[in-house]
């Protein structure tokens, strides 16, 4: 099987990604929003444009504050650089997000307490439409449970996430018997983990739902499966242990995350619907919320464009199953509490 790493994953795009400032990226989305957004809306169908969005993967990094050691790669040079509330605030477009939910962004192990202060001010705040965060943390580490002591019972704090394909990863990690006996503890304060691997290694995130069933997990990221993949021994391992996670009660599934593996300028949004409709087939809809990945999504396409992508893939949806996946389904399974 070949060897997923974070880099692998944000290198399909990378060589073609815009870099430089907020406003150039606004520059490339202005022109595709305008395509994509302002379709002639068919008699009988969704009006999409009403539909609440909940946002469970809200990067944000201030290199101003935070050192995130996998930019230092040459292929993700076009993410070197500060994104902001501000900067997202001004390129969700037309769509309606209501509610988001800050995904950690692999900080140096040593910054993790003060990424989490740092969110949960921003989730303070009546500027911005933040409601929680999955924080950073390594539940590998005998000090995991002192670390997470003050965050335990604070509400704004809905789970964690430790990138488990970066090349210091093995195999299995999350397997050890320190890992789970941390993701169990987790389960005890009401906090969810997140699943970020390997495609091929999705069953190991199915075994770790087995032991710890009092944990709710969630596969980011669609497992990682790349969009425009033919690698055939690689979807039949993602297939089989995204089967089996489906099969644990207590995982769920984030149609995230897909959009940064599709060819940039050479992608539609019917590349992508065979995976994510995999996906809600296999674990359900009810198991099933949207995530956007910015600014990794901009590796190929802006959070606009990406959402609108994924709004023209589910059109034909009926308009609860459509509230479930933009919205409602995030909000139960990871808590979200009202700003």
């Amino acid at each position: 099987m070949p060897n997923f790493t974070r880099r692998d994953f944000l290198s399909a795009a990378a060589s073609v990604a815009a870099a430089g400032s907020a406003a150039s990226l606004m520059a490339q989305e202005k022109p595709k929003q305008k395509q994509l957004l302002q379709a002639p809306k068919k008699e009988g169908t969704v009006n999409q444009n009403d539909l609440a969005i909940c946002d469970t993967h809200q990067h944000l990094w201030d290199l101003t504050k935070f050192k995130l050691p996998w930019l230092k790669g040459d292929e993700v040079q076009s993410l070197n650089r500060s994104y902001l509330m501000s900067d997202y605030l001004k390129l969700i477009g037309s769509h309606k997000v209501t509610k988001t939910v800050y995904m950690e962004v692999n900080v140096a192990e040593a910054q993790q307490t003060a990424e989490a202060e740092y969110v949960l001010d921003l989730c303070g705040k009546k500027d911005n439409p933040m409601c929680g965060a999955i924080i950073g943390g390594s539940p590998q580490s005998a000090e995991f449970a002192k670390y997470m002591e003050p965050f335990a019972t604070n509400a704004r704090i809905n789970g964690v996430r430790t990138v488990l394909h970066d090349p210091d990863r093995p195999k299995g990690m999350c397997l050890e018997k320190t890992f789970v006996e941390n993701v169990k503890r987790l389960g005890d304060m009401g906090k969810s983990f997140d699943l970020c691997m390997r495609p091929e290694e999705i069953g190991d995130g199915a075994k770790l739902g087995e032991l710890c069933p009092k944990t709710t997990l969630v596969v980011d990221h669609c497992g990682n499966m790349p969009a425009q993949s033919d690698d055939k021994a690689l979807r039949e391992a993602w297939t089989k242990g995204m089967k089996a996670a489906a099969a644990r009660s207590n995982t769920f599934c984030k149609i995230s995350g897909i959009i940064a593996t599709a060819k940039p300028n050479a992608w539609k949004p019917s590349d992508l619907a065979e995976v994510i409709f995999f996906c809600i087939d296999t674990f359900g809809i009810d198991r099933c919320f949207f995530g956007g990945d910015w600014p990794v999504c901009t590796l190929t396409a802006p959070l606009a464009d990406w959402i609108a992508a994924l709004k023209e893939i589910v059109k034909d949806k009926p308009l609860n199953w459509q509230k479930k996946l933009l919205h409602d389904n995030a909000v139960r399974v990871y808590k979200v509490a009202a700003k």
